[in-house]
């Protein structure tokens, strides 16, 4: 009985020890798990995925805690996150915030509308001007949660403005989004692309050249 009471004792610690080892890893070395789908750096290769790189810590770090409590649905997520405490959360979302994002690019096409949208908003329907929230480059607000997004895969924002538009949030916890379903309620699919587009593309010199 007493080599039985040793060993359970031993492998008791040996757990802690392990569980301990993992929470002073770096927010670089948990941030691998990350990369198959965010990028090492949090520039994603896919756009169904979003840029990580240069968000706001503190927003990234409320989005999984969201995710992994079931609030925000992100079932691809849930495996990765479930496991983790808020402090390894903060850990990567800090790493990520310190990356530089890499700029898209816009469809030219778009680009009246998508600007229109993003720095005035659409008054004779009642849409606000994304910049009021977002900022005029669109490098978002830390202070008062909102996330920076110039720059993001198109394909990314326009479903996350089509899901809110259908009135998903992401729980009681984040007033955010449902803010952004009312915002997005009449919204057309081409009024949705046109300022994931132009968003896209708000780092690149081609948007700017034809701005000027």
């Amino acid at each position: 009985m007493r080599y039985v009471i040793t060993a359970s004792l031993l492998l008791a610690l040996l757990l802690s020890i392990s569980s301990h080892a993992q929470e002073q890893k770096s927010g670089q070395e948990l941030s691998i798990v990350c990369a198959a789908c965010h990028g090492a750096d949090g520039n994603s290769a896919i756009a169904i995925w979003p840029k990580l790189a240069g968000q706001h810590a503190q927003y990234l770090s409320r989005q999984t805690i969201l995710i992994r409590e079931g609030q925000r649905l992100v079932p691809e997520m849930m495996g990765i996150v479930a496991n983790m405490t808020d402090e390894q959360l903060a850990s990567v979302s800090e790493y990520y915030s310190q990356q530089q994002i890499k700029p898209g690019t816009a469809d030219l096409d778009l680009l009246t509308l998508g600007k229109k949208i993003y720095h005035t908003g659409l008054t004779e329907k009642g849409v606000a001007a994304c910049q009021s929230c977002h900022g005029p480059v669109g490098s978002g607000n830390p202070l008062s949660g909102y996330p920076a997004i110039a720059g993001q895969h198109a394909e990314y924002l326009a479903k996350r403005l089509q899901k809110y538009r259908s009135g998903e949030t992401n729980g009681e916890k984040d007033p955010y989004s449902a803010q952004m379903v009312i915002v997005a309620e009449s919204l057309t699919d081409h009024e949705i692309a046109a300022v994931s587009s132009y968003l896209q593309g708000m780092y690149d010199k081609r948007e700017q050249t034809a701005q000027q």
